[in-house]
């Protein structure tokens, strides 16, 4: 059997699925045709929820990346594993998802408030935070949280688009985050776009998933900024609903 595209990049928006189990890895670790689970990366947390099959289920605890880059679905200690062949339904938690989709938009509109160059992050499903190059504090942080509030509440579109890796190479702008290298490996980079073509407001790489619309991310709250090193501030960013 084979492993195919994802479900969640084809619709970050699908909380259920089935698919058939390819293999197990390690200890507690399995490969599915299709997966559900986002795995770790770019600073997104992986997914977790359930399986179910016919005579049993399980507890999806993480996912990450296995050795050839697929999503390796993680299962609670103690649970056991659905034999490899078996068709499983796949139950996120959807929660958590949504909560890491509405962040990660936020974060990529938090980097055009702020236009320094990004040096690291995190999300998490109610708050996240960028590292910037940044060697001065920000002078009115009330005025950047107006900002980055002010394009939340356009409700801008936020889609996605592909070029090739020598396409990502001659326009070497587009990469904002110093720390984590853009989706490669399958000869095309995934592109996120918030807002149009004609009044595009964000263009960079990202392999994670993300909302709809801006509207969708609701209020937020600038916290604290802190002083990481010489050059770099981290800035952190919580949701208000």
């Amino acid at each position: 059997m084979q492993i195919d595209d994802a479900y969640y990049r084809q619709d970050a928006y699908l909380k259920e699925a089935t698919s058939k189990v390819v293999a197990h890895e390690g200890e507690g670790g399995l490969l599915l045709e299709q997966s559900l689970f986002y795995p770790t990366g770019g600073g997104q947390p992986g997914d977790a929820g359930r399986l179910t099959w016919q005579g049993g289920s399980c507890d999806v605890i993480n996912t990450v990346k296995s050795a050839e880059g697929h999503p390796l679905l993680l299962i609670a200690e103690g649970q056991d594993l659905p034999p490899v062949g078996a068709e499983v339904q796949q139950e996120l938690d959807w929660a958590r998802r949504y909560g890491h989709m509405r962040v990660h938009t936020a974060l990529h509109l938090l980097s055009v408030v702020i236009p320094l160059e990004v040096s690291g992050g995190s999300i998490a499903a109610a708050k996240g935070r960028l590292d910037f190059n940044m060697p001065e504090a920000p002078e009115d942080k009330e005025a950047l949280q107006e900002a980055l509030q002010a394009l939340i509440d356009q409700d801008l579109e936020v889609s996605e688009s592909w070029i090739t890796d020598a396409e990502l190479d001659a326009n070497p702008q587009l990469v904002k985050t110093m720390s984590v290298s853009p989706p490669r490996g399958s000869g095309r980079v995934r592109l996120v776009r918030i807002g149009t073509d004609a009044e595009q407001i964000d263009l960079q790489p990202c392999g994670g998933t993300h909302v709809k619309r801006t509207g969708e991310i609701g209020k937020i709250r600038l916290g604290k900024v802190e002083k990481k090193g010489r050059q770099n501030r981290r800035v952190y960013l919580h949701l208000e609903d």
